[in-house]
């Protein structure tokens, strides 16, 4: 299988300091890629190399077909990019900073401007000066000025830094319609798991500086990840009913009186008869599927919720 982003064996050391050893990802054109580790995993880093502002101690890169290297000038053209928080000129109105961006790319389709800024919800903010926009007015101008010239690939580092819940879901909206619509693949990385899960194809998960695991969201789906999910007043009571008067034996306790029942064979209607019939208070029994969140921890082996 051809791909749009690829990188063999990826490194970067600094200082005698390894960020990221042997890091090989791979992104299919057209998708939506999560890119998901805990804080100083190194996904920021493996993102300064994609997009050439540091370069590789050691592997290769491949993008758009071409292996990048510091003379890679036409393919870096056709990506977009936010790495870190994205900057501006301060005392420049949004539209004078995303004009600018324009002529340093040499890209002058009319009305393109006014069509990312209106994408962004940003059009009565145009002309007003970036010093004074809010956090997340910057962030989605940053957002307005990495997909301005139309590129096939965006590489995003926490696009969604500093938005309100609405401003997630517009930018969550607006990914959707650029990857489905304009064919434009792009790369997330966040510590919004909730939102990477609603809108992503496939995860990489970076620990330690390593590729952990990738993977679609098509096949997490398709694991065995439903369960039942009981609140008890008395947990190792209900554990003993559960296993020695319904034989089940994938089960764990977790918190605040919770059991995660995994076994798919028994019914919910089974469990709270013969709960009730042994004493065990049940106070809510609920069919539900792990979460991305859930899947990600069990990789980083219960490290940091933020990534």
């Amino acid at each position: 299988m051809s791909y749009i982003l690829q990188t063999n064996h990826l490194t970067k050391t600094i200082d005698g300091k390894e960020l990221v050893k042997d890091v090989s990802l791979h992104i299919k054109k057209g998708e939506i890629y999560g890119f998901l580790g805990p804080n100083g995993a190194g996904k920021t880093t493996v993102m300064k190399m994609l997009t050439n502002l540091w370069k590789p101690t050691d592997g290769s890169i491949e993008i758009l077909g071409e292996t990048l290297t510091p003379q890679s000038y036409e393919v870096l053209k056709r990506m977009g990019s936010i790495i870190e928080f994205p900057t501006f000129y301060g005392h420049m109105t949004g539209y004078e900073n995303l004009k600018l961006h324009c002529e340093y790319m040499g890209y002058y389709e009319h009305g393109s401007i006014e069509n990312a800024l209106e994408m962004l919800d940003l059009t009565s903010a145009a002309s007003k000066p970036v010093k004074n926009y809010s956090l997340g007015m910057k962030e989605r101008l940053g957002i307005a000025r990495a997909i301005l010239c139309k590129p096939e690939l965006l590489i995003l580092d926490e696009p969604t830094n500093g938005l309100d819940p609405a401003g997630m879901k517009q930018i969550r909206e607006l990914f959707h319609m650029l990857c489905r619509e304009y064919g434009i693949t792009i790369m997330i990385s966040t510590h919004i798991l909730s939102e990477i899960e609603s809108i992503v194809d496939t995860i990489g998960v970076i620990h330690h500086g390593k590729m952990n695991k990738e993977i679609s969201m098509r096949e997490i789906e398709q694991m065995s990840l439903a369960y039942i999910e009981l609140s008890v007043q008395n947990p190792e009571k209900a554990a003993y009913v559960l296993s020695e008067k319904l034989g089940l034996t994938n089960f764990k306790i977790v918190e605040d009186g919770q059991i995660r029942i995994y076994d798919n064979q028994v019914s919910t209607q089974d469990l709270s008869r013969v709960l009730a019939l042994n004493g065990v208070s049940v106070s809510a029994l609920a069919k539900k599927g792990e979460t991305l969140e859930d899947y990600f921890l069990k990789l980083t082996e219960g490290g940091e919720k933020e990534c």
